[in-house]
């Protein structure tokens, strides 16, 4: 028999980061090898099974989480199970490491129903196992735990090619920052198993006393359901997977119409912090009474909208008519050639012109040529009320080929036709069509582009639009941003979303920005609720220094909506030498890659490159020239990136399901795997930032409009690390030369007593930095500012 411990990542926030966080939910089981008859490194996902199977190896199959939270008390029940896939009967015990004492009470733990003891082992007994792991194994995946205590079971047989499942029930006190408690399950470790996950399921059950506002994840795409204004029900599920993030959840309370909250992180004092600030209005029932609306359905149906689209365009419009509320008003405009109204004027909504207008639905058919300034400007000619917000949804699947066909001159005409501040919601479908037109309507007339591929279903795009939009609480919304400390200069800059528009029963606004000094704040919120005018006040700190990573999601996060901004400016205005080189900076040291920038990936480059500012400048200069395809397939995969990057809500490092999801595989010799336009695909998907997402080790492939991974970087704690050749740098060390600056470079061997004094000293973000390099390879990285080349 083999005997080998399961060492679970059941770990807290705080133990991840060097107790930055406080206490997190419990994470998923990690197989370790002790007193092997060789090194035995934790599984790693290969592609293709072996025909011969390892005689110790391992693959998690199912992970499963069960959280109850009422107000900051948290009731887990944690499932997994495991396949021993080698070829040996194991022993195994499970052990789970713990930051300090008194996180957790009443623990329970099971292996198939059948309860284990376990005793608790201090830190420095705790480390020896660590660091034994690592040097035996001469594995490194274990190093961020080191430093910490664990509990650790009695042993139990796994027998070759068995199924074990083992259960873990806790209690335990969340952390809170003033009205903002925050949930952590530690999911990252289960990229140990020789497959991918087969499924993962997260359920979290949320109560509060005083009424939930804000639910949001910055890492994963989560479905959440609010029955009442004190419950909400937070999932997310996928299969075939092999997770990178680990799973986040914040959440906020307060009384009242509005509820937000202020994030800050500075991680140097030196220069401007980042802010993340949440707001949420307050769920009513379904029955509650809701501001009247405007919506106009502006419908093409030229000849190339014949057959399946023009069906799923018609039941989309279906959708629209029979979802909206009494008292609303709306109308129907379909162009070809010539262009059509339902009715002259706007009509009120009731059970008469719904019947009446889903019967001029029916009669629609394609054909004929594409007038969209000539169907755009009847629209925007109906609306005359300025009590009421007033919504567009524009759809279009081709060229302008009649009437005005200039688009400068189709989007100058829309802008000044809009004056009662109509928001216009496009919907391009297929490839046939002008993406850039699409967005530069958008951005002039307070709205947003969604793009429907050949592939999708019109409905399905416009159904879950409009229903996000269907009931808007507060509209002409302003947010400003003041701060106690004097200075010159406004506080806050490069806030993004730029203009936030309105707020949307069961959504939240999600905003980013820079801010130049810290102290106390005061954001104020402002628009109509209803026909009324009001005005909210949220006290909120923005820090001087962040000592922890607590909240170094934000930056990221605002580095993708920046870069996303860079391209839509480089897009709709035309070259920029300054946002160019802004956009390469970003993009290095944050490791969020675009089709323009994929460049730096690439592992056969020169090691030099990374620190070519002015030469990596003018690649991506002339990348950014497929900016001038605006139609075709090249130009509305590059429109939904950028729009994917400006509506971006997470910061996790790959999309779900996105390994092992029987996906092709990129055969273009690039940099990794793909993902297609489907599920499993992240895209933008918001109202102004209130919705969307987009991974940041991926980029879209303008030939191919699929998802990219870029194989050739990594995250790894705090930093961004690039491969060339066998050597990974870190961007922190870009300008490190080993050849040339040897002084500056201290050289430590992997695994030897220097190395270990090494782990000692570091945090556990550093230490993921060293957990990242694997047999074979070599890590230059910049460690409290020494240069270490490790080998």
């Amino acid at each position: 028999m083999t005997r080998i411990s399961l060492l679970a990542a059941w770990l807290f926030v705080a133990f991840l980061a060097a107790s930055a966080f406080g206490p997190a939910a419990l994470g998923q089981g990690v197989l370790v090898w002790v007193n092997p008859p060789h090194p035995i490194p934790l599984p790693r996902p290969i592609p293709h099974p072996r025909p011969t199977p390892p005689p110790m190896s391992y693959k998690i199959k199912e992970l499963d989480y069960h959280a109850k939270v009422v107000d900051q008390v948290a009731q887990v029940q944690v499932s997994q199970s495991f396949v021993n896939t080698g070829s040996a009967q194991m022993e195994v015990s499970f052990v789970f490491p713990l930051p300090y004492d008194g996180a957790i009470d009443r623990m329970t733990f099971m292996v198939d129903g059948k309860e284990y003891d376990a005793k608790l082992l201090k830190k420095e007994d705790a480390r020896r196992i660590y660091e034994g792991y690592v040097r035996q194994n001469r594995d490194p995946a274990l190093l961020e735990w080191v430093g910490y205590g664990m509990f650790q079971t009695s042993v139990f047989p796994v027998p070759a090619g068995a199924e074990r499942k083992v259960s873990l029930k806790f209690s335990q006190l969340l952390r809170k920052n003033h009205q903002l408690t925050d949930l952590m399950i530690p999911l990252s470790t289960a990229k140990y198993t020789s497959q991918p996950v087969e499924k993962l399921a997260i359920n979290v059950a949320v109560e509060t006393a005083v009424e939930l506002k804000s639910v949001y994840s910055p890492t994963h795409a989560v479905n959440v359901q609010r029955p009442d204004n004190k419950h909400a029900i937070v999932k997310f599920e996928a299969t075939h997977t092999v997770p990178t993030a680990d799973f986040r959840l914040l959440f906020d309370t307060a009384d009242g119409q509005l509820g937000a909250s202020l994030l800050s992180y500075r991680p140097d004092s030196g220069d401007d912090g980042f802010f993340l600030l949440l707001a949420s209005p307050e769920v009513k029932a379904a029955s509650d009474e809701r501001p009247a609306k405007t919506v106009i359905f502006v419908v093409d149906r030229s000849g190339s909208m014949s057959g399946k689209k023009i069906e799923q365009a018609k039941e989309a419009l279906k959708f629209v008519l029979n979802n909206l509320r009494q008292g609303d008003t709306f109308n129907i405009v379909a162009y070809d050639s010539a262009v059509e109204a339902f009715k002259p004027e706007l009509q009120k909504y009731d059970d008469e012109t719904r019947k009446s207008a889903l019967g001029f639905v029916d009669g629609l058919y394609a054909g004929g040529s594409t007038n969209i300034d000539g169907a755009l400007t009847s629209a925007l000619g109906m609306i005359t009320d300025t009590s009421r917000p007033s919504y567009i949804l524009f759809l279009t699947d081709g060229l302008p080929t009649a009437g005005e066909t200039n688009e400068a001159k189709i989007v100058e005409n829309t802008r000044q036709n809009n004056k009662h501040r109509v928001r216009m919601i496009n919907f391009g479908v297929g490839y046939d069509l002008n993406s850039r037109l699409l967005d530069r309507l958008s951005r002039e007339n307070f709205g947003q582009s969604e793009f429907v591929r050949p592939d999708e279903n019109i409905e399905a795009h416009v159904s879950r639009l409009y229903g996000k939009m269907s009931s808007p609480v507060m509209t002409g919304l302003e947010v400003k941003v003041d701060v106690d400390a004097a200075g010159e200069g406004g506080p806050v800059n490069r806030v993004y979303p730029k203009r936030a528009y309105d707020l949307f029963a069961g959504e939240q606004l999600v905003m980013v920005g820079r801010y130049k000094r810290p102290g106390g704040a005061k954001v104020t919120v402002t628009g109509k609720v209803g026909n009324a005018d009001r005005k909210f006040d949220f006290p909120g700190t923005l820090v001087e220094k962040s000592n922890d990573q607590s909240y170094a999601f934000v930056e990221k996060l605002w580095a993708m909506r920046r870069i996303g901004e860079i391209i839509d400016e480089l897009d709709l205005k035309g070259k920029n030498d300054e946002l160019v080189t802004e956009l390469v900076t970003l993009s290095t040291k944050h490791g969020i890659l675009t089709q323009y920038t994929s460049f730096l990936a690439d592992e056969n480059a020169p090691r030099q490159q990374l620190a070519d500012l002015r030469g990596n400048t003018e690649l991506t200069r002339k990348s950014l020239e497929r900016l001038e395809a605006t139609d075709g397939l090249a130009g509305v995969a590059q429109r939904f990136d950028k729009n994917a990057l400006q509506l971006a809500e997470r910061a996790a490092s790959a999309p779900s399901g996105a390994f092992g999801a029987g996906l092709p595989a990129d055969s273009s010799g690039g940099q990794g795997r793909v993902s297609g336009s489907g599920p499993q695909a992240t895209r933008g998907a918001g109202l102004g930032g209130y919705g969307g997402g987009r991974t940041a080790n991926f980029y879209r492939d303008a030939a191919t409009d699929r998802e990219v991974e870029a194989k050739g970087v990594q995250v790894a704690g705090k930093e961004t690390l690039y491969k060339r050749g066998k050597l990974w740098i870190a961007a922190n060390a870009q300008k490190i030369d080993p050849d040339k600056d040897t002084d500056k470079i201290k050289r430590v061997k992997r695994f030897s007593d220097d190395y270990f004094i090494l782990v000692r000293d570091n945090t556990a973000d550093e230490n993921a930095v060293l957990a990242a390099q694997q047999e074979g390879e070599e890590l230059l990285v910049v460690l409290r500012g020494q240069a270490y080349y490790i080998e």
